[in-house]
């Protein structure tokens, strides 16, 4: 594209053409100026571009690409470091395929286990989610290619999620669904911003000024391009205005008529348009400087190395009793469920993958072995299986467990119950494989159970087996991987970022989900996944942040100190104290137990990984965002820190203190206007009305006779009348037989407002 051309050299149709697609994966051109069109493709844990002549949405004909761990297992690792460079990857694959966007990577919380889409989004806390994603996007836009942060915002659920409506209140909205994506923006600046299909408190993603505009661009400074998902516009025209600057996929230029006639018609200023065409050019221009960046031919052995390193990290040791894991290569292993053969590498919809090779666990056990390793299915993944072909399946796997050192039982939910486009009904694993668990560790007692899954399940066995792996979906090397881990090439070292419970009716958005009549109610407010399960000690299977290793780690006393910039740095002393090389994620949480508002009694605001050899001692410091303390008050409609002596949490997870320290911050002033309104122990607090209200109250008390009696002896007066307006208090004071001068509350408000 010639760097000259801008808004001003094209025509009102022209500059409304650029704002929605010419076909299903492209912008549109303007050929008569120069001005190309570039291809955006789905992501996030591969590239997925469809064949010329291929299917419509590509899903069954995409060209080959690595497979990445998707967001689910990648998450797990928590290690920015790795994610980056798969970010990098995937820009250097993106880049050959001459694709100017990939879209991704999505960072919605996980609100509920049961969103069908959970293993596409990294966590159910909003830090872990923002430091993952922005690491994600630094690394693909370092190789001259764009990203795609989505889905903007609280698209927590796939039911009715064209239309549905996500009613939070403003301060949970703030803190939890839309601090990642501020992380994100501000941190790394992603070329785009894909907008959600659903409304927001009766608002449609695609068509909200709040959002798109005001916090978006004009809060969290974004200068990239709006774009909605794939049939996500409502009303163009008020979606353009409101900030929404390009509509895929193409719809034959209806919509670009829509916005002519509105600019004709008076409704809509030309300027708006020239702001959004000027977006798409803007993006057009990077693409343009960024092709070439990397070119072909891929080298497929080297990202698959990389997803295989990346699955590794990605796999979360839940339980290993009696060090039953590592296997040792020379154990006869009984490898059971289908899984280990047919393997679960991704999840179904958009994100689809069409992987340039693909490893199963029951191949890579085998080729690492020194020792017989027999096979059994254990189960089907068929839909109609009878009872008896169960039942036949489940003699010959608990026949070869009996036989073996060890059983290793991969399990896990097959791929037709979780996908892009609708939720799950239950946390639970099928019941045939239940009940192949229960058999096998009664056959044997030396059971590894490996999951693959997209989304927690219930895990009712955990007491019953020795030795339990998450394997979430692990991309297309985590049969290898999940090799590694078994034999100890690979010291696990993955940690969960999002509570594993005992029941979906201890999950916080049980009532709420999937909701009634396109409106979901979130009536957890901030308390989601473990802010909830700690604010209600409810019991886990396992909780957020939990993860073992096949060494061990040793917390040394942690110091926490406020910077000049007012932000939190903790240091701490982490010690392996076994005899393997390993990592270790170190989490810091803080909380303000005397403070003002409610808040969970933690909540994570910073982490790092450290690699540890074997008996290595290092010093972990980790910075604490001062922002990241921050709470959203809705009496000024700003970000506050509210001061006083934070309590500083390190852990080897949420429930796993290791040591904890404190810190006194001084707190940002609030300065809020008296009215009649005030509570009177608002107003006693009050620097300037204070003082007054004090005095004058003991004036008045004291001038009232009797008023000793009116109060029962031992009753905390200022309690009972702390919540009384100052308004009232002529009334109140009339109650206890006494008066107020209704212009001495009139100057009280004075005072109290005028410029100090």
């Amino acid at each position: 594209m010639n760097d000259e051309i801008s808004v001003a050299d094209l025509t009102l149709e022209e500059k409304a053409s650029l704002t929605s697609g010419s076909t299903f994966w492209n912008t549109q051109a303007v050929e008569r100026a120069g001005v190309p069109a570039v291809m955006v493709t789905d992501g996030p844990h591969g590239l997925r571009k469809q064949r010329e002549g291929g299917d419509h949405l590509g899903m069954g004909d995409s060209v080959l690409a690595t497979c990445f761990p998707p967001a689910v297992g990648l998450g797990s690792s928590w290690d920015v470091d790795l994610v980056e460079r798969v970010g990098e990857a995937l820009g250097t694959e993106t880049s050959i395929e001459n694709v100017a966007v990939l879209l991704g990577p999505g960072i919605n919380i996980k609100r509920s286990p049961l969103c069908g889409r959970n293993f596409e989004y990294v966590s159910e806390d909003p830090i872990v989610s923002g430091v993952i994603g922005a690491a994600l996007v630094r690394g693909i836009q370092s190789m001259g290619v764009g990203t795609s942060l989505k889905h903007f915002a609280a698209n927590n659920q796939e039911d009715d999620r064209m239309r549905a409506s996500s009613d939070v209140d403003e301060r949970p909205l703030r803190e939890i669904y839309l601090r990642g994506f501020q992380r994100v923006v501000e941190d790394a600046q992603p070329w785009t911003v894909m907008c959600s299909y659903n409304r927001i408190n009766g608002v449609y993603a695609s068509e909200d000024p709040w959002l798109l505009t005001k916090v978006l661009r004009d809060e969290w400074g974004f200068e990239g391009l709006v774009v909605s998902d794939w049939g996500a516009v409502n009303d163009r025209v008020p979606g353009l205005a409101a900030g929404m600057d390009l509509e895929m996929p193409a719809n034959g230029g209806v919509t670009d008529a829509q916005i002519v006639a509105a600019v004709h018609d008076g409704s809509l200023a030309e300027s708006v348009v020239d702001v959004a065409a000027g977006r798409v050019l803007d993006l057009v221009a990077k693409s343009q400087a960024g092709a070439g960046a990397a070119s072909g031919p891929l080298d497929v052995e080297a990202h698959h190395a990389l997803a295989r390193e990346a699955a590794g990290r990605s796999i979360v040791l839940l339980k290993n009793d009696d060090a039953v894991l590592p296997l040792s290569k020379d154990s006869n292993l009984a490898v059971i469920g289908a899984f280990a053969e047919t393997a679960r590498y991704q999840g179904a919809g958009s994100s689809m993958i069409t992987p340039t090779k693909l490893d199963n666990a029951l191949d890579e056990i085998r080729a690492l072995s020194h020792a017989e390793v027999v096979y059994a299915a254990g189960f089907s993944t068929a839909v109609d299986v009878s009872s008896e072909q169960a039942a036949a399946l489940r003699e010959e796997a608990v026949a070869a467990a009996s036989a073996a050192d060890v059983a290793v039982v991969f399990a896990g939910l097959p791929a037709r119950l979780e996908s892009e486009g609708y939720d799950r009904d239950d946390l639970d694993l099928p019941a045939d494989q239940l009940a192949l668990i229960n058999a096998v560790v009664a056959a044997n007692p030396q059971t590894v159970v490996v999951l693959s899954n997209g989304g927690v399940v219930a895990l009712p066995f955990a007491d019953a087996v020795p030795a339990i792996l998450e394997g979430w979906l692990l991309g297309q090397a985590g049969g290898g991987a999940t090799a590694d881990v078994l034999f100890g090439d690979v010291n696990p070292s993955a940690k969960l970022t999002e509570t594993i419970p005992h029941r979906l009716e201890d999950t916080p958005a049980y009532l709420d989900f999937p909701g009634d009549f396109s409106h979901v109610r979130y009536s957890e407010g901030l308390f989601v996944g473990y802010r909830w399960y700690d604010a209600r000690r409810f019991d886990v299977a396992y909780p957020f942040g939990h993860g073992l290793s096949y060494t061990t780690f040793e917390y040394g006393d942690a110091t926490a100190a406020v910077t000049a910039d007012g932000d939190i740095e903790v240091r701490v002393s982490v010690t392996n104290t076994g005899e393997r090389d390993g990592r270790e994620v170190v989490q810091v949480y803080t909380g303000l137990p005397a403070g003002a508002v409610q808040r969970p009694e933690r909540e994570l605001k910073a982490f790092a990984v450290l690699s540890l050899a074997a008996g290595e001692s290092q010093q972990a410091v980790i910075t604490v965002r001062r922002q990241d303390l921050a709470y959203w008050d809705i009496r000024v409609d700003q970000w506050i820190v509210e001061g006083g002596e934070y309590v500083v949490d390190v852990a080897a997870s949420s429930r796993d203190i290791r040591s904890t320290a404190t810190v006194t911050l001084e707190g940002d002033p609030v300065s809020l206007p008296l009215t009649r309104t005030t509570s009177l122990s608002e107003a006693f607090a009050h620097p300037v009305a204070g003082p007054i209200l004090q005095a004058t109250m003991a004036q008045m008390m004291g001038g009232m006779e009797g008023a000793s009696s009116v109060m029962p002896e031992g009753v905390d007066m200022m309690k009972m009348i702390g919540s009384f307006p100052i308004g009232r208090l002529g009334m109140m004071m009339s109650m206890a037989g006494g008066e107020a001068d209704p212009s001495m509350i009139d100057g009280l408000i004075a005072a109290a407002n005028a410029p100090q």
